[in-house]
């Protein structure tokens, strides 16, 4: 089978870990018989340097001709007092619209070989963590009406729009819904409805349809109760679906229990659309080019677009198992505690490509 794959490489460490996901594809290729071709699209930081904006045009069509997209990591404090254009994080949200990716999938697992690695206490660790945050990408506050204006007696005021449709409620819920059958079948709702009318809306939506997933164990819970059992017990989690800015929030504490943010993968899909794929942590400039940093994150981003955007679980399966064995002896990046001292960026791609 052949695929296209449009890599966004980015800014700080996003090309180095690209670039060890690109020798794992490739190297999965071989063994199972596909053929990938690579496009490279310039985007962040790197791209305001190179043409003044951070999300050039024709980016969004570039991403379209392809089957998937793959994404390194963009931003940095090089960009943090320019203009709205060229601020690397306003090309995320352009994409994400762009692209109809209104479905953000990150799993948050505590690998096996890692659990002492889990801030959290070791009889709670032991218990495990596998559950999957989804959070809606391209509604609520972010994407709400903005206003700043001067009031006689207060100052400078500003307002964010949250605003939230029945339609845009309804799809992500099906997304989660449909997730939960393919998991442990238990599906959490998180809202603030004891405040918010977006949350009461978001609420009744999600009520309808559990009706029509009776095979699905549902539940709602309020965010601020969300975030306490997340370190209370997260192993009672599968499924956990929310809006746009309670999800930002919940998935980096769902991501952090779990060791290290450089070990976490994200997709962010639509209908239809290629996926975009990219691991969770940021664009480290203060290690970017020493080959410290993880690759394994974006790895498993590639598995991910294996499993969603290609169809190919067996694909998929084989490279997350060769990350638990080379994590399984011991080799780790400094990010992370293992034996002996860290290995760096190529030697930790090395390893994985060796076990494929």
């Amino acid at each position: 089978m052949e695929f296209k794959i449009a890599l966004i490489r980015g800014d700080g460490i996003g090309p180095e870990v690209v670039n060890q996901a690109v020798r794992v594809m490739d190297r999965i290729g071989v063994r199972f018989g596909h053929t990938f071709y690579y496009t490279d699209v310039l985007m962040g930081g790197c791209a305001t340097d190179a043409v003044g904006k951070s999300y050039p045009d024709g980016t969004a069509e570039k991403c379209r001709a392809c089957d998937a997209v793959l994404l390194g990591a963009v931003g940095g404090p090089k960009w943090d007092g320019v203009s709205a254009e060229k601020r690397p994080e306003a090309a995320l949200l352009a994409i994400r619209k762009d692209l109809g990716l209104y479905a953000n999938l990150r799993p948050a697992t505590l690998r096996p070989a890692l659990k002492s690695a889990s801030p959290l206490k070791a009889e709670t660790a032991e218990r495990g963590i596998d559950l999957m945050m989804v959070r809606e990408l391209t509604g609520g506050i972010y994407f709400g009406k903005r206003n700043r204006y001067q009031t006689i007696d207060r100052g400078v005021e500003c307002t964010d729009l949250m605003a939230y449709s029945e339609m845009e409620i309804e799809r992500i819920g099906r997304r989660a819904f449909e997730l939960a059958r393919l998991r442990r079948k238990k599906l959490a709702s998180v809202d603030k409805a004891n405040v918010l009318e977006t949350s009461r809306l978001w609420r009744s939506v999600m009520h309808r349809l559990s009706a029509e997933y009776p095979d699905v164990e549902y539940s709602d819970v309020l965010v601020d109760n969300c975030a306490m059992q997340l370190v209370r017990d997260p192993s009672q989690f599968d499924v956990v679906v929310t809006e746009n800015m309670f999800g930002d929030i919940l998935s980096d504490e769902a991501s952090m229990v779990t060791g290290s943010i450089g070990l976490l993968p994200s997709a962010s899909i639509g209908d239809g659309a290629p996926g975009l794929y990219e691991p969770i942590h940021g664009s480290a400039p203060d290690i970017a080019g020493q080959d410290k940093a993880n690759p394994i994150a974006t790895i498993l981003s590639a598995a991910m677009m294996f499993r969603y955007s290609f169809h190919l679980p067996d694909e998929a399966d084989a490279i997350e198992n060769a990350v638990d064995a080379v994590l399984a002896e011991g080799y780790h990046t400094a990010d992370f505690a293992g034996r002996g001292e860290p290995i760096g960026t190529a030697a930790m791609g090395d390893l994985i490509v060796g076990k494929l």
